[in-house]
């Protein structure tokens, strides 16, 4: 499996026969011109869209892909994605509305991607979501989870590999943390973009990979 950071809360995830997943692809210049990460022009077969917000729900993705929303197992071109409903907020959703939580098996990996998380998962949304082996989080508070809520919901999830996201970077303006303040003490890996993973070397312990942006 190769991921790829496109910025933001958006990934290229592409498995070993070339399916190709897009997550919570942005549109470019957003919130005021907050997002300024360029366009996403890589092709998709799938997108998966965690909420409605205009950082997370652009549809001009080129591939013709199916988009995926909400919750529920959709089944689609040789894969089941998993969806679970959460809170964009503390409040109950009242502030902010839901959120999905997407759990894929690509390359007989467990890869999640918690959307625009906004509060701290109950133990029985943690059983619902079950086995991780990737995890997508987002970090930089403010409109999600912040650093300390993140490690505890990292914790409970127990991944093998944490991909910080939805953090502040010279093109995203937005009142939120940079990645330092998750990353800080603990053992992390720096990356260039993309990488590539398999099940046989997942690290045996939890690890943080922080991707630099292509756009």
């Amino acid at each position: 499996m190769k991921i790829k950071f496109l910025g933001h809360a958006s990934f290229l995830i592409a498995s070993k026969d070339g399916l190709r997943i897009v997550t919570d692809p942005y549109r470019p210049g957003c919130f005021d011109g907050g997002i300024k990460y360029e366009p996403i022009t890589e092709e998709a077969d799938i997108v998966t869209i965690s909420h409605e917000h205009d950082d997370h729900n652009c549809t001009e993705i080129q591939g013709n892909p199916t988009f995926i929303r909400g919750a529920g197992t959709k089944e689609t071109k040789g894969i089941a994605i998993i969806g679970t409903d959460v809170f964009h907020d503390e409040s109950g959703g009242t502030e902010r509305g839901k959120n999905t939580i997407f759990k894929m098996v690509i390359d007989g990996m467990n890869v999640v991607h918690l959307g625009d998380l906004g509060h701290p998962l109950s133990d029985r949304e943690v059983k619902e979501i079950g086995a991780v082996d990737v995890l997508f989080i987002p970090v930089g508070g403010h409109f999600t989870i912040d650093s300390a809520t993140a490690e505890i919901t990292a914790t409970k999830l127990n991944p093998k590999v944490v991909v910080p996201m939805h953090y502040k970077t010279e093109k995203c303006g937005f009142p939120i943390a940079v990645v330092d303040d998750y990353t800080k003490n603990k053992d992390v890996k720096k990356i260039d973009g993309e990488f590539e993973i398999t099940k046989e070397n997942l690290p045996e312990t939890m690890t943080t990979y922080v991707l630099t942006p292509t756009k």
